[in-house]
């Protein structure tokens, strides 16, 4: 670490920003200097809690920080990540990155025109359970994803693909390494004007394909990844931080729950963009990972709109209901 302590902000604290905000407060090597929201408010609740400065216009952090996280509405990201960038501030964008790849390629310009650190906030990139897995995996032939959590009242502002799927999109590029030849898509508004409950299948130039279904108006929670390649199965929780193994051995399916040191990959996360801060390396998931995923996102959007409209769902409405695999 640096001699003097990493002077740290976080624009938007709501249910994220603030988790951000008391991670670095408790961090080594940082000093949470300011928080900034609009609603003052709530600016002064968290910087009281956390001993720092509460601010309620972004611009009255230049000069006052070395980098910050920016949690503010998607809708927002690129309007005041570039001026941020700009100032030669550091930025750790929460996902997604923005919601156009125009606005993708301003922030990753930005950025590298003032040569600071752009970090995008894809989380799972820093599950223990991911890494455990990964050491597994070789050639990904099929792989099923379930991410579910009830309505958030909050991130409403882009569909459920951006907001939610979006996480799985980023791990299926990190995992799978192969062009995306099809995308096939459906989805519905339930609470939101936008797609609540999406299901995409998407075909890979490698030949393997991917069924992913993601809902924000869902009863349980649930964030799981199954793959499935020649020699062997994974099951892969997210949020239990559980890892399973399936393997054939003979006439046996042998199954083993992988070791997995289970650590909030919230920390880690923000330990990683501190990190190549300090040692000038580039970040754990960069500007270009972020557009990538979002480009995907896009994609998927894109499939949905076509298909609004054709598709009928039968009977009485459940949170609990998944809409079916695309054929």
């Amino acid at each position: 670490m640096p001699l003097h302590p990493l002077r740290v902000g976080v624009v938007g604290v709501g249910h994220l920003g603030s988790r951000h905000a008391q991670i670095y407060a408790a961090m080594a090597g940082v000093r949470l200097t300011a928080v900034c929201d609009t609603d003052p408010r709530k600016a002064r609740a968290v910087a009281t809690s956390l001993g720092c400065q509460a601010v309620t216009d972004y611009h009255e952090l230049f000069g006052l920080v070395d980098a910050v996280s920016l949690a503010v509405p998607t809708s927002l990201h690129a309007a005041i990540g570039r001026p941020l960038l700009r100032q030669g501030i550091h930025v750790l964008i929460e996902k997604p990155l923005c919601t156009t790849l125009a606005q993708a390629n301003a922030l990753i310009r930005a950025a590298h025109r003032s040569r600071r650190i752009l970090q995008v906030g894809h989380v799972e990139r820093f599950n223990t359970a991911l890494h455990t897995a990964m050491r597994y995996l070789t050639h990904p032939r099929f792989i099923e994803v379930d991410r579910l959590s009830p309505y958030p009242f909050r991130g409403t502002d882009v569909s459920v693909v951006l907001d939610v799927m979006i996480h799985d999109l980023d791990m299926l590029l990190l995992l799978v390494r192969s062009p995306v030849t099809r995308v096939d898509a459906l989805g519905i508004s339930v609470l939101s004007s936008t797609e609540d409950i999406a299901n995409a299948r998407l075909e890979f130039a490698s030949g393997c394909i991917a069924n992913l279904t993601a809902s924000r108006v869902s009863d349980e929670s649930m964030r799981r990844i199954r793959v499935f390649q020649e020699d062997s199965y994974l099951s892969i929780d997210y949020k239990a931080q559980t890892v399973e193994l399936a393997r054939r051995i003979r006439t046996r399916i042998h199954r083993v729950n992988l070791p997995v040191t289970q650590r909030p990959p919230l920390q880690d996360e923000l330990a990683a963009f501190v990190r190549s801060i300090v040692r000038r390396r580039p970040p754990a998931v960069s500007g270009a990972a972020g557009r990538a995923a979002v480009a995907l996102a896009l994609r998927i959007e894109r499939a949905l709109r076509r298909r609004r409209g054709q598709s009928i769902i039968h009977g009485p409405y459940s949170t609990k209901h998944q809409i079916p695999s695309t054929k």
